[in-house]
């Protein structure tokens, strides 16, 4: 069930999105953002809009692939990641709103799995002579903040409403957001690159796992406070969970 090429992902991702849709599952959200930005990604491919377009689509697969291992892990109770642990346990819960389980998924998939597939496809010194299509992934994702910002202002709109009064600084979080979540994950990168012997990597990876879901955990729950304010956005998201996911989908 591993994708080889963009173009077979998206296909995956579509069955995915449509399993968990036919279910009502808000484990449905996250791979139709995430096909979104693939579907970005192939473009740009396309376009020679990146340094090596061969090695961003053996990236992009590679990454992808991880999700895609770790769903399938979790509908059938093999062993998988604790962070990804998490995020699918989420769709389990009906507290949780549209963001949280779009962050769960984030979470999961930038902080855990992009350093480590890009160590893979980059081992060594090679690692350097990626950073710059690495970071082109970040003006990918800056330019389809106003996108996504539509369509979750049509889950929830209230969101309207704060977008218009933060003007633009909402967008600049957006966006600093991403570049801090990537920075880390490049250093994870750089780090895991160097890395020859295989116990030393394992026993990396799974204390950046531990420290992945610790962070989940708190975007689950995020303590009194922020739980008031999930609740009120729960309380006025519009449509259920299927009519949620095509919205994102579109």
């Amino acid at each position: 069930m591993l994708a080889d090429t963009i173009d077979h992902l998206i296909e995956l991702l579509d069955e995915i999105i449509e399993n968990e849709k036919n279910s009502a599952s808000p484990l449905g959200y996250f791979p139709a953002l995430y096909r979104k930005v693939t579907i970005e990604v192939r473009d740009k491919i396309k376009d020679d809009f990146f340094d090596d377009g061969a090695r961003m689509e053996r990236l992009d697969v590679g990454f992808a692939n991880r999700y895609l291992a770790a769903y399938h892990a979790y509908k059938t109770d093999d062993p998988l990641t604790r962070s990804w642990e998490l995020a699918f346990q989420a769709g389990k819960d009906s507290r949780p709103i549209v963001l949280q389980h779009l962050f769960l998924g984030m979470n999961a998939h930038i902080s855990l799995d992009l350093g480590i597939t890009a160590a893979e496809i980059s081992p060594g010194d090679q690692i350097i002579s990626l950073q710059n299509d690495f970071n082109q992934i970040n003006n990918i994702l800056s330019s389809m903040v106003d996108q996504v910002q539509r369509e979750l202002a049509s889950i929830w709109p209230f969101l309207k409403v704060i977008d218009w009064l933060a003007g633009k600084w909402d967008e600049a979080l957006a966006d600093f957001s991403i570049d801090i979540a990537r920075d880390a994950a490049w250093r994870v990168a750089k780090d895991l690159a160097t890395i020859t012997d295989m116990d030393q990597k394992s026993q990396y990876i799974h204390q950046l796992d531990t420290r992945v879901c610790g962070f989940g955990q708190k975007l689950y729950q995020p303590g009194r406070l922020l739980n008031i304010l999930v609740w009120i956005i729960r309380k006025t998201e519009r449509g259920d969970v299927p009519r949620r996911i095509e919205q994102l989908n579109t």
